[in-house]
């Protein structure tokens, strides 16, 4: 509950984790999922709550143990015994009505707190205790230590005396609710408010809605989103802005001058005095005294702090102003109202900051207390904390040290860490704007600007450049810009090791205004004493002195093998040889708390020597022809830790088939047998893009050959390293060896495949450098870069047309790349062999995009540094305007004049603290659009070695078919700049688009690790196995806990959270309990707009579920609203030509189709055809079923001679597929002959009619008005079907085991038949499957993976 509230309580986040004690820390892990589920407005869980996690769970872990690998299974079957009991207690507020309250027995006191501080009839109190019998409650108790607490006992609520600091709460928790509606502070990005506009869209909230009647829909979609609409209008992404303003309640409210009360008022009890501006214009100054709060007769300039005549003495401080003011009372009550209505997830705060990139022009109120925590964050500590500064390192490390045996001990831990690590995030970012903007002095005033540090709030911030040369041999400052991107991938290696003893620093990378900011916690008395005493492994001088130490190589010999590092010896200057476990670079510090720290981690993984060009060491000749080794701006480009692993991967199955091919040779097969398997067999396989027309069937017979194959090889390999006898173990050895050599290995006697991460160093001595074993090292080196282009790219590409990767936009693409081990540096790589695909062109064009973006990213940090504060937005407009626009010569909207009495002036003040920020940078007034493109050509053709065929955006849109609206949205979203809100001309050529006025603000983008919840991850995969294996009833329980566990790690809020809500809608949509699937979806929808941004493709996946499932609840008005807005974000990101797109279109197709729109349902359906029969070529099966939905709507248009024609196409497709004897071509021609026949009939009518031999009436045509379910049949075949065969009953009973799932055992149904098998089958095959399978959506694979 703790995380639940609208607003934590400064207090328990507060104390939470000062000094990490575990006792503070449940105050957050128990975060009881049953109240938090009553909470969101829903069902709770069944299951009572054992520390915050279903008893389920510990049942369950038993049973999952072998799978999911858990050490603590074994430990968790005593959280069985506690017994956890859910019970109600009556709640007595003074002066009102007792409210009954569900509590469990593992809940703390002060989550009570929280909930009557959010409740709507009891938040106006913050100031209180809880009362059984006059005994006072332990805030920090637990429920059921607690004597004589049982079901319907009555606590008390008991109001308090105030104190400076919880007057001060109070306050604050006051003014948090008069703004509790107000999307102010989701636009300007603080507090971890973000926007949501689910149900701005569906017009209130879907789950409150009665099942609308399809005649009374309005279902026109706006002009915007029709088929090849040209404009993109930009308002709309945020619609309904105007409602989402509460009521004004008060003019101001504020702290006065006359603070603090002096030393004789302080004995009469006053604390505060406050000054309140009502909306009937009367003022008042109020004192707040620990007996609560009254009027008092002081005014603006004359202190007078008695009570007035009426002092409406209250204890809290809306009862005095509802007292003194009507309107006041008035609009409050329609606030909290309004405050009530919303969602629990559009409340809650998100673990990290979102930030929009575009926001309405904002009002700006007085507002004292934003005002305060201002100044207080900049002097670096946050006042409402207790104690001092919080010293993250502590806590980051304590939190690391908890307890991990079972399983509520690893939830405490994990939610600890996760809690500590958003909040050093959001700290850190506040710290980089501080230093950025000129508010922290620096460690080292006397320097250079450039090589200033900084300490602000117990975080340490350095700049991205090259201080003192230290990387001047590896690029200088692009290095340095390089170089914390690099640390922060290995501080996310390691931390994701969790190898005990070795410690990384809490470490963020924060990009603001042009620089770029490293942000880490302190190593306790490093500041105290010279690098060269602190460091006792690794190397500061590259290379020159080495030093180590046993206890570093003790920890790092665990972490190295997981690692894939090869522990290497190198030569000091003095000749010292020393063996490492890491890079040279990664330095070991003992810090003063005797914890053992590695920190410089930039070289974790081996080096990309295809960016390394080195003489005396050539690379293969097919990468010679690819143009490898290049150029690159620095020398610091690495392999990725996914690359690596997939590597190692493939090695190791082709080792394992070598090995097993020569032991059947050994066995004396005929020869000609080995022979075909050595074809077939040991190659170790290159991908070829010629090998993608395999139709799906023979693909996966193939790929199941191969499986089977290689376990079979597997298994052949652990006897021959595990068997007996002289010589067998000879033949055996040899067998290895001969394997081992064959892929590389640097053992002769075992499969071992590690990388060096030192080779190719200049700066690295090795002792060993002729020797043969080196050579293998560097081989290995340049066969990992290799498989990265003759291997990854092309399986990117393959993955792209068999779409099962289908990236929206830039942001999706990286992450695809990623996922392969593909660095975006190869992006030019990728778009020059994605180029000669033409049924991918879609994915060329965002490559295309995003070097553009990455180009203009680069010139723009340049361009940026330096500019004067006075002309930030100006810059930035100039910057956009000559990007974006069509004007030739767009004007800086300040004067030269200007920019040169600036110059002047700075002569006299170069000594100015933050003198970075006031260098002479007036070069970007002269920017113009042909400047720039010329400039982004190069950049493009420098860094990512592609030939962009353009000059001039014109051009760009012309050739490679990009948006300009999409263009502006990824760049504003990658440097971080937001934009007024308004509708822009973009294609203007006559006159500049931006001025400075749309720059509303520019806002940091960071770059951290991301703490994962263990457990919920192994529940989460092993209910994702079970449902492929058709046990739905144990994957929908899985499933269920890994959303109990994340809840307990992350709170309320997390991207996880939501894949696993979409995963369980889809799962009761399976099982045909709709309106749950609604429920759960509505959620998913709204946490992803939260916690990922409104218009992230994600949420665009979100939106198109949740249509589907609301008009498989029959609403269908909310349907088309969430339909329309899945294909307007799909349009801002991308445009019209795009697969995603014409599933879209199909759906919107068809969901008109059913409410009779059938003209505007043509033109969907027409566009889905034409952009399927682009991507997935003339003859698929996407294409056949779209020529059906065509002729289907022609025919109920009554135009039958169109639809004969699509008809006939469809018809030609599932023949030529599928045979003349396959049950769809029999439907097809069925369809066929009823078309004729009408066609026949309509024609002979207006044959007669013509010839005037009848009056003129039509009899009624055969035309069947569709019903829901027949189009909700369709809808489901086109969105990805998943078959279950699965009768009837069975679905009965299965859902009865699911609400029957907290039975006791004895009671229990017996188990789904184990006939239930579920495949998920594309399209193309759902044809060739026999009849009889029910046709249910399931689309399993979009769950979107949680690791």
């Amino acid at each position: 509950m703790a995380g639940i509230s609208g607003q934590d309580n400064d207090e328990s986040s507060a104390t939470t984790l000062q000094n990490g004690s575990p006792k503070s820390q449940s105050v957050t892990a128990t975060v009881n999922g049953n109240e938090k589920m009553k909470l969101n407005g829903e069902e709770g869980t069944d299951q009572p709550l054992v520390n915050g996690c279903c008893q389920e769970v510990a049942r369950t872990e038993e049973s999952l143990g072998e799978e999911a690998g858990e050490e603590g299974a074994k430990n968790d079957k005593e959280i069985v015994l506690i017994q956890d009991m859910g019970f109600n207690v009556q709640i007595q507020i003074p002066g009102g009505n007792p409210i009954e309250l569900p509590v469990s027995s593992m809940e703390l006191v002060q989550e009570i707190h929280q909930v009557l501080m959010d409740r709507e009839d009891t938040c106006i109190r913050t100031c209180f205790s809880l009362q059984i019998d006059g005994v006072t409650l332990d805030n920090f108790a637990e429920l059921k230590s607690i004597e004589g607490l049982k079901e319907g006992s009555v606590i008390k609520v008991v109001e308090e005396p105030y104190t400076v600091r919880e007057a001060r709460i109070h306050v604050r928790h006051i003014r948090d609710l008069l703004k509790s509606v107000d999307p102010a502070d989701a636009y300007n990005g603080v507090d971890c408010n973000s926007l949501s506009f689910l149900n701005t869209v569906t017009v209130g909230d879907i789950l409150d809605k009665k099942r609308s009647k399809p005649d009374s829909v309005d279902c026109t979609p706006p002009d915007f989103i029709m088929p090849s609409s040209k404009e993109r209008p930009l308002l709309p992404l945020h619609p309904g802005l105007k409602d989402l303003k509460g009521p004004q309640c008060l003019k101001v409210l504020t702290y006065t001058g006359w603070n603090p009360p002096p030393g004789n008022r302080r004995m009469h009890g006053d604390l505060l005095y406050l000054y309140v501006l009502t909306l009937e214009d009367k003022k008042y100054h109020i004192t707040a005294s620990t007996r609560g709060f009254y009027v008092n007769q002081s005014t603006e300039d004359e202190f007078n702090p008695r009570a007035a005549q009426q002092k409406f003495l209250s204890h809290s401080l809306v009862d005095l102003l509802n007292q003194i003011s009507p309107s006041f009372k008035r609009n409050f009550s329609i606030l909290l109202k309004k405050r009530g209505q919303k969602h629990p997830f559009e409340r809650v705060p998100t673990p990290y900051q979102i930030y929009s990139w575009m926001a309405p022009q904002s009002e700006h109120s007085v507002d004292y207390i934003r005002a305060e925590d201002a100044f207080s964050t900049r002097l670096g500590y946050e006042e409402h904390i207790p104690g001092q500064t919080r010293d993250w390192n502590e806590e980051i490390q304590t939190t690391r040290e908890l307890s991990k045996k079972t399983l509520p001990e690893r939830l405490i831990r994990e939610r600890a860490i996760f809690k500590v690590h958003s909040d050093f995030v959001g700290a850190a970012t506040r710290g980089a704007m501080a230093v950025i903007d000129g508010n922290v002095m620096a460690i080292n005033p006397g320097e250079d600007a450039k090589m200033q540090m900084f300490i602000w709030n117990n975080i340490f911030f350095s700049l991205g450049f090259d201080v003192r040369e230290h990387y001047k041999d590896f690029g200088g400052d692009y290095a340095a810009y390089i170089a914390p991107g690099n640390d922060l991938q290995g501080v996310k290696a390691y931390f994701n090791l969790d190898s005990e003893g070795l410690y990384t620093l809490g470490t963020a990378v924060i990009d603001y205004r042009g620089y770029r900011v490293t942000a880490q916690s302190i190593i306790p008395g490093i500041l105290d004493r010279e690098q060269e005493q602190s460091v006792v492994y690794g190397s500061i001088d590259f290379g020159k002195t080495v030093v180590t130490c046993d206890k570093y190589v003790e920890l790092l010999q665990k972490t190295a093998p997981q690692l894939k590092i090869f522990p290497h010896k190198v030569l000091s200057d003095k000749g010292d040889e020393v063996e490492l476990y890491t890079s040279l670079e990664c330095k070991g510090i003992i810090g003063n708390d005797k914890r053992h720290y590695v920190l410089d981690l930039l070289r974790t993984f081996p080096p990309d020597i295809n960016y390394l060009p080195i003489e005396d060491e050539p690379l293969s000749k097919i990468m010679q022809e690819h143009g490898y080794p290049k150029k690159h701006p620095h020398r610091l480009a690495c392999l990725r830790q996914e690359l690596i692993e997939a590597f190692v991967e493939t090695r190791y199955v082709a080792f394992v088939r070598h090995a097993a091919y020569q032991f059947q040779q050994l066995q004396q097969q005929s020869q000609k047998k080995a022979d075909e398997n050595k074809d077939q067999k040991l190659v170790p396989q290159e991908l070829e893009l010629d090998g993608l027309e395999e139709t799906p069937e023979e693909k996966e017979k193939k790929e199941k050959a191969e499986s089977e194959n290689i376990d079979e090889a597997k298994k052949i390999v652990e006897a021959l390293t595990k068997s007996e006898g002289e010589s067998f173990e000879e033949n055996s050895k040899d067998i290895v060896k001969k394997a081992a050599a064959a892929v590389g290995s640097l053992s002769d006697t075992e499969f071992s495949i590690f990388f060096n991460p030192d080779v190719f160093q200049p700066h690295v001595k090795h002792p060993d450098e002729k020797s043969d074993h080196f050579q293998r090292q560097k081989k290995l080196v340049k066969d990992a870069a290799e498989f990265l282009v003759l291997h990854q790219i092309p399986s990117f590409i393959s993955d792209c047309m068999e779409h099962s990767s289908s990236p929206i936009d830039g942001f999706t693409l990286c992450e695809a790349l990623h996922n392969k081990g593909i660095n975006i540096r190869y992006l030019g790589k990728v778009a020059e062999m994605i180029s000669k695909y033409s049924s991918v062109s879609y994915v060329y064009t965002i490559v295309i995009s995003e070097l553009i973006c990455r180009a203009a990213k680069h010139l723009f940090k340049l361009y940026m540094q330096g500019v004067d504060m006075m002309n930030t937005s100006a810059a930035i407009s100039h910057f956009l305007n000559c990007y974006i626009g069509s004007y030739p010569s767009p004007h800086a909207q300040v004067t030269a004049d200007e920019l040169q009495s600036k110059k002047a002036k700075r002569k006299n003040s170069k000594k100015n603290k933050a003198a970075f920020l006031s260098i002479d940078n007036t070069e970007w007034a002269n920017e113009t659009p042909s400047k720039l493109w010329k400039k982004i050509t190069e950049e493009v053709s420098e860094y990512f070695d592609y030939k962009l065929d353009c000059d001039s955006i014109e051009q760009v849109v012309e050739k490679y078919g990009l948006q300009r609206v999409s263009m502006l949205r990824a760049f504003c979203m990658s440097v971080g700049i937001q934009i007024l809100l308004r509708e822009y001309n973009l294609d203007i050529k006559n006159k500049q688009i931006f001025n400075e006025e749309d720059i509303v603000n520019i806002f940091p983008v960071a770059k951290h690790i991301h703490p994962k919840a263990s457990d919920a991850y192994h529940f989460f995969t092993s209910g994702q196995t079970k449902i492929q294996q058709g046990l739905l009833r144990e994957g929908y329980d899985l499933i269920s806990e890994a959303l109990n566990l994340l809840n307990n790690v992350y709170g309320a809020l997390h991207p996880e959270i939501a894949a696993c809500l979409r995963l369980l809608a889809r799962l009761n949509y399976i099982m045909g309990e709709y309106g749950e699937a609604m429920s759960f979806q509505q959620r998913a929808v709204l946490m992803s707009e939260r916690v990922l941004g409104i218009d992230n493709p994600n949420t665009i996946t979100e939106y198109a579920h949740l249509a589907l499932y609301c008009f498989a609840n029959s609403q269908v008005s909310s349907a088309l609203r969430l339909i329309y807005r899945t294909r307007y974000l799909a349009l801002l990101c991308h445009g019209e030509d795009h697969p995603e797109v014409a599933l879209i279109d199909s759906n919107i197709g068809l969901i008109l189709h059913a409410v009779e729109e059938f003209d505007l349902s043509l033109r969907f359906l027409e566009h889905a055809l034409e952009v399927n029969t682009k991507y997935f070529g003339q003859r698929s099966m996407k294409v056949a079923m779209n020529y059906h939905l065509v002729a289907r709507t022609h025919s109920c248009r009554g135009d039958f001679r169109a639809a004969l024609q699509s008809e006939k196409e469809a018809y030609a497709i599932y023949k030529q597929t599928l045979g003349e004897e396959h049950e769809r071509t029999k439907e097809s021609s069925e369809c066929l002959k009823h078309l004729t026949q009408q066609a026949v009939v309509f024609q002979k009518k207006m044959n007669e009619i013509y010839k005037g031999e009848k009056s003129i009436t039509f009899p009624p045509l055969h035309i069947q008005t569709p019903s829901i379910a027949s189009v909700l049949d369709t809808l489901n075949v086109i969105n990805g079907i998943v078959f279950v065969q699965i009768s009837q009953e069975d679905i009965e009973k299965f859902r009865q085991q699911v609400s029957l799932k907290g039975a006791a055992k004895s009671e229990e149904p017996e188990k789904a038949p184990s006939t239930l098998k579920i495949t998920e089958v594309p399209e193309e095959e759902e044809a060739k499957l026999p009849n009889g399978h029910a046709k249910i959506n399931g689309d399993i694979a979009h769950t979107g993976d949680l690791d």
